[in-house]
């Protein structure tokens, strides 16, 4: 990173380490699934106790993810346009 590019907000850094910490997430639920059913687990076996909450963060986290890290590129932009000379004059100039 470049001295012009400053530092990454306060909100940048909490989405980052929100982001990684559901895409993680979401991954050790999907593994954690597909290793119960290759030990035998059946389809009604996922019904209970905590396995719904798995299999829906496997499908709800990825998704998630992609939505955080899309805000996360969009915020970037806003605060590198923020901080060039040009964003302040209004592109006029041509």
């Amino acid at each position: 990173m470049s001295k012009d590019q400053g530092k990454p907000s306060r909100i940048e850094h909490v989405l980052a380490y929100a982001i990684a910490v559901i895409i993680g997430l979401s991954i050790l639920s999907f593994l954690s699934v597909l290793i119960a059913s290759l030990l035998g687990f059946e389809r009604s076996s996922f019904t209970q106790g905590v396995w719904p909450i798995v299999t829906a963060a496997s499908y709800v986290g990825l998704p998630l993810g992609f939505v955080l890290i899309m805000t996360l590129l969009i915020l970037g932009m806003i605060r590198r346009r923020a901080q060039t000379p040009d964003a302040k004059k209004g592109r006029q100039e041509g």
